[in-house]
């Protein structure tokens, strides 16, 4: 062999171990998963039993701090609040629940209208020992925090509602929402489920195969199949009709407001956002012009400090 070709095969190793050490930081630069957010994060997972309804929920921060509960939107489940728990539970006793019907939670055979969910949830904060409370609740998750609010004023002390519904009912959005869902559970495959965050997530980047995973794995219980039809019936005209707080409900909020208005996200939630900071006499909006209806998941830092910044007001802490 000659000399030019002894260093060029000495070489050669060099260049391909070069090239796949850059090729593994080029990977763990850009990996993420809901534990990027969580690792560091002492928190908890557990299942308490509410009025015969196993209820799974997560909950971080020191228990003397003022509580914030985390309500998800439809079909959903905890783990939506992963990018911020962290920051908020540093400040507040942070509580993200799988609400009635809906995540790992039981799933019992009756429609989950608005005052099913908040009964439940009054229940469950009753035995966390849990008087008063803000409340952060993204879409369906924000109309049952809005309706806590009308029930229990004097234990909500803040409301974060993001991408909110319960003001409007569009038959062309609910006809979207029940086929998309029921699309899913029906054949809840890797490419159906993931389709459908397509809708709730605007950078693919961001719709992280962890989401898509548990949303799977939701979608593959029996008992989900079972009560689609139960977790959607807030899709069907009469049930919304009867459900939705009207402007005069919405203008006796007494509770601070911030709501969130998510620019690339359907028209239904970003009308309701900017018509409810009419109606409401103590309310702030906050724009977030690139993301679509996850908008905490999608910009945590820019939520997280509006977030902080908000609940830590002259009643929130």
């Amino acid at each position: 062999m000659s000399g030019v070709s002894r260093a060029l095969s000495s070489l050669f190793p060099t260049l391909m171990e070069r090239q796949a050490s850059n090729m593994v930081e080029i990977a763990e630069a850009s990996y993420r998963s809901i534990w990027t957010f969580l690792r560091e994060v002492p928190f908890q997972q557990g299942w308490i039993d509410v009025d015969g309804v196993s209820t799974r929920y997560a909950e971080a921060g020191a228990k003397h701090l003022p509580a914030v509960l985390m309500l998800h939107g439809t079909g959903g489940h905890w783990e939506t609040f992963a990018p911020t728990l962290g920051p908020l539970s540093r400040h507040f006793r942070c509580i993200a629940v799988d609400m009635l019907g809906n995540g790992f939670s039981t799933k019992p055979d009756y429609d989950y209208e608005i005052n099913v969910y908040v009964r439940h949830l009054l229940r469950l904060l009753d035995l966390l020992d849990v008087d008063d409370f803000s409340v952060i609740g993204m879409s369906l998750g924000a109309w049952v925090a809005a309706q806590l609010a009308l029930d229990a004023p004097a234990r909500v002390r803040r409301l974060i509602l993001m991408s909110p519904a319960g003001l409007l009912a569009t038959p062309s959005n609910m006809a979207r929402i029940r086929a998309e869902r029921t699309r899913a559970v029906e054949d809840p495959s890797w490419d159906s489920i993931k389709a459908m965050f397509e809708h709730l997530i605007a950078d693919e980047r961001n719709r992280l195969p962890d989401l898509i995973a548990l949303r799977q794995a939701i979608y593959r219980l029996p008992e989900t199949r079972k009560v689609i039809d139960h977790v959607l019936v807030l899709q069907d005209p009469a049930a919304r009709d009867r459900n939705l707080i009207t402007p005069q409900q919405w203008g006796t909020l007494t509770a601070p407001t911030l709501l969130v208005a998510s620019g690339k996200d359907f028209g239904d939630y970003q009308n309701t956002a900017r018509r409810l900071a009419t109606y409401l006499p103590n309310s702030e909006i906050l724009e977030m012009p690139e993301v679509r209806h996850w908008p905490h998941f999608e910009e945590p830092d820019v939520f997280n400090a509006a977030a902080l910044r908000f609940l830590s007001g002259p009643d929130g802490s």
